[in-house]
């Protein structure tokens, strides 16, 4: 019985449910990049303000950089890469 109903409910997306679904996705792709982008940002200078001893930058005192360390430790890696790679001016212009 059920999967009569999907079946038919599948039949009638068809052609009218790829245009749906092409049209959402091009209204929103440029959103949800731009998103990710601020998202990724301010993940990097939270791990900079917390773990910035990694670095030489003090910023928070090591007992609440040690309490936030378990949180951080799957993207340290990343970070560290992102923050010490060289950066020229066509980075800075993406």
């Amino acid at each position: 019985m059920v999967d009569k109903a999907e079946s038919k409910k599948k039949k009638k997306s068809g052609i009218f449910g790829f245009f749906k679904d092409l049209t959402y996705g091009m209204a929103t792709h440029g959103m949800a990049r731009q998103a990710l982008k601020t998202r990724s940002s301010m993940e990097h200078l939270f791990i900079l303000i917390t773990m910035g001893d990694m670095l030489g930058v003090p910023i928070l005192p090591p007992y609440y950089s040690l309490r936030l360390l378990p949180y951080v430790v799957p993207q340290i890696t990343t970070w560290k890469r992102r923050m010490l790679r060289e950066k020229d001016l066509m980075d800075s212009m993406f």
